[in-house]
């Protein structure tokens, strides 16, 4: 299946290099985390630079790339309350949630449903978490040479999960025949779930390629934190 390698997504921010500060705190050797919004001003620069030949393989980590100390947002937040344009800043950013913040330390991603949207029939959601009777039961059956895309709906709590990725590797009778790998983005907590269309894919034509497939949808963060993994089965028919 052809697909596209690099997603952007994820809350709004500003210009400044927060890559710079990070420099000076290596140069210093100090454990000092860095803010709220120097972690999403930095993490939007990753996302740009974002591609294939940044990843090692397998693991679906950024090369060269160390997060910092893991702080709270409560206490991020709290660090910056006297500076009134940060604070209308994230006033923005999170809301009311601000409010829920607990002073968790580890974000946490919340899957709702997987869709996939086709020209063969429209869209189909599928709840999540699947039940486990139902682990890799066959999720959507598309016709050969058929375009469709998968939509995600998911919630973020707790803290700004950084560099959320994605990795779909798809089997055939027991081979490896598809990996596809990319970035979804750095996102904030808010109450309202974030709903992220990836990129278009076609499924393969021909003899050979019709049949069932198996595969697995891995999310993690800069953390190689496991947000999800879903095992599902498609199918792919022939064309009528």
């Amino acid at each position: 299946m052809e697909s596209g390698k690099k997603e952007e997504a994820g809350p709004s921010r500003g210009v400044v290099n927060a890559e710079e500060k990070k420099d000076k705190q290596r140069e210093m050797k100090t454990e000092k985390p860095l803010t709220i919004s120097e972690v999403l001003l930095a993490d939007e620069e990753e996302e740009e630079e974002y591609d294939d030949e940044d990843v090692k393989e397998g693991d679906g980590v950024v090369a060269g790339f160390s997060p910092g100390p893991l702080v709270s947002l409560k206490e991020q937040i709290e660090k910056d309350k006297d500076d009134d344009s940060l604070r209308r800043w994230k006033e923005k950013l999170l809301g009311c949630v601000e409010g829920d913040l607990n002073g968790q330390m580890e974000p946490e991603v919340k899957f709702h449903s997987i869709g996939i949207i086709s020209d063969d029939f429209g869209e189909i959601t599928t709840p999540l978490p699947i039940d486990k009777n139902q682990n890799g039961h066959v999720l959507f059956t598309l016709k050969e040479g058929s375009r469709f895309q998968l939509k995600l709906t998911f919630n973020v709590m707790h803290n700004i999960v950084s560099g959320l990725t994605y990795s779909n590797t798809v089997w055939k009778a027991g081979l490896q025949v598809d990996q596809s790998k990319g970035m979804l983005g750095t996102f904030a907590p808010q109450r309202e779930p974030y709903v992220h269309t990836l990129e278009e894919e076609t499924t393969p034509s021909g003899a050979l390629a019709r049949g069932l497939y198996s595969a697995k949808l891995k999310f993690e963060d800069d953390d190689r934190r496991c947000h999800m993994e879903l095992n599902y089965s498609f199918e792919i028919k022939k064309s009528r």
